[in-house]
């Protein structure tokens, strides 16, 4: 890992980029129940295999959790990384890569010193086992890939930090292996212990390191044997493609931010019924129905039966929910999914005009492409089609959108964040890779007190 990764200017300028936009995220969501029962579970004494291995494992938290070891530091910044589905994703892959493995980085980073370029190499690192793994599946989600293969990219991240040669880091993988978890149940039903998982996978890569540099013996073949990785969780693969990319396609190069607070699924409907105001101008009482042809997966996570007062992991993940709270408002943001905007009526009568139908196709990963059709009542019949969603590679955000989003995360948090902690935060992402330690950026990332 460490001579692929040498000297790769693109990568290392996107892997910074992305290791800057994922810590807003990392901050307390407002009031959530979840989020509270996970600090008051996790609190300082320790994380687990880790606890005993590296001295030096108090971690920094807000003021209710002051001092955490780095597996539970890890777990409840991985939860509040994806809880508010805002972090970025690898379209292809299918995978939120970020949110697994830069919690484990910073709760490395905050047991020793760790240089801005070392994090920067290490996410790039991360980034591309996690999303060559889900690149190579063959066939549709059968567990939660953002937990599942997001924790081999934190454990390679890992590796890649603590300097780890080949046979070790096969050792912390198949420790991972053994640890592995992420039911779609949880998506399915769109509950909290869907980032939980997330968090989970974290944690787990962290003991699966310990462990291994403690001198436990690994697995032999953790991703491609009889009961592997692929074979277990994936189903059917090929890794082909994906090995002879390594060190010549960079994953970190290819991810996607969100610009809108939910499921990456609901972005391609999202963008066509923007597009459609913007161009007929049309309001919420003149829609009579809107239906989106999309491909099996958008079937599978977000066609889902719009509800009168949805939990707030489920109206994320439904689709005639947010088209219903951006015909309404005219936007997606984090305020309409939290309280009595979850049990508006009016969203629930707009959701019920939706529907969404399957187009087949090969590829099992695919979001795109999405085609909208809008019936208005005065018998105009609107369409658009989205090949490519807002804020992918191929359509980016601009940096003062990046920026606008950071600065409404940061507003976000529960306990109130000193608004110039966020430009100084910006200022040290600026020359991330120039930083000796993280020390300063992490003093940021906890409320003062």
């Amino acid at each position: 890992m460490r001579s692929r990764t040498q000297g790769a200017v693109a990568p290392l300028a996107a892997g910074r980029h992305h290791a800057a936009h994922e810590p807003a995220r990392r901050r307390p969501p407002p009031r959530r129940p979840c989020r509270r029962a996970a600090l008051r579970r996790h609190p300082a004494r320790g994380g687990g295999a880790g606890q005993d291995l590296h001295p030096r494992h108090a971690r920094r938290r807000h003021r209710r959790v002051q001092r955490a070891g780095g597996g539970a530091a890890a777990l409840v910044n991985a939860f509040q990384v994806h809880c508010q589905e805002y972090d970025s994703l690898h379209e292809g892959a299918v995978l939120h890569a970020m949110a697994t493995l830069l919690p484990a980085l910073l709760a490395e980073a905050e047991a020793r010193p760790v240089s801005g370029a070392d994090l920067i190499t290490a996410v790039v690192a991360g980034v591309d086992v996690a999303a060559s793994l889900g690149l190579a599946a063959r066939q549709g989600w059968r567990f939660f890939r953002p937990a599942t293969s997001g924790g081999f990219g934190a454990v390679a991240g890992l590796a890649r930090l603590r300097g780890y040669d080949a046979a070790r880091t096969m050792a912390a993988f198949g420790m991972q292996l053994g640890q592995a978890s992420g039911t779609m149940q949880a998506h399915a039903e769109g509950s909290p212990l869907l980032p939980m998982q997330i968090g989970f996978n974290a944690r787990a890569a962290i003991q699966s390191c310990d462990l291994a540099e403690a001198g436990f013996a690994g697995l032999d073949a953790p991703f491609e044997g009889r009961f592997g990785y692929l074979p277990l969780f994936e189903g059917a693969w090929d890794c082909a493609e994906v090995l002879d990319a390594l060190g010549r396609v960079w994953r970190v190069t290819e991810l996607s931010h969100k610009p809108f607070p939910s499921g990456r699924a609901t972005h391609g409907g999202v963008d066509a019924l923007l597009a459609l105001r913007a161009a007929h101008g049309f309001t919420a009482e003149q829609v009579e129905s809107i239906s989106v042809a999309a491909p099996p997966l958008i079937n599978q996570l977000v066609n889902r039966p719009a509800l009168p007062a949805p939990g707030a992991a489920y109206a994320r993940l439904c689709l005639p929910f947010v088209l219903a709270k951006l015909l309404q408002h005219g936007r997606i943001e984090l305020s309409q999914f939290r309280g009595a905007a979850l049990a508006d009526p009016v969203t629930y009568d707009l959701a019920r005009r939706v529907t969404v139908t399957r187009v087949e196709d090969p590829n099992p990963n695919a979001l795109l492409p999405q085609a909208m059709e809008v019936r208005l009542r005065d018998g105009r019949v609107l369409t658009h089609r989205v090949e490519t969603m807002l804020a992918s590679p191929a359509n980016p955000l601009t940096r003062e959108q990046h920026l606008a989003k950071f600065r409404s995360c940061w507003a976000y948090a529960a306990e109130p964040l000193d608004p110039a902690g966020a430009e100084a935060l910006i200022g040290l992402v600026d020359r991330l890779e120039t930083l000796p330690d993280l020390g300063p950026l992490l003093a940021c990332l906890s409320p003062p007190g």
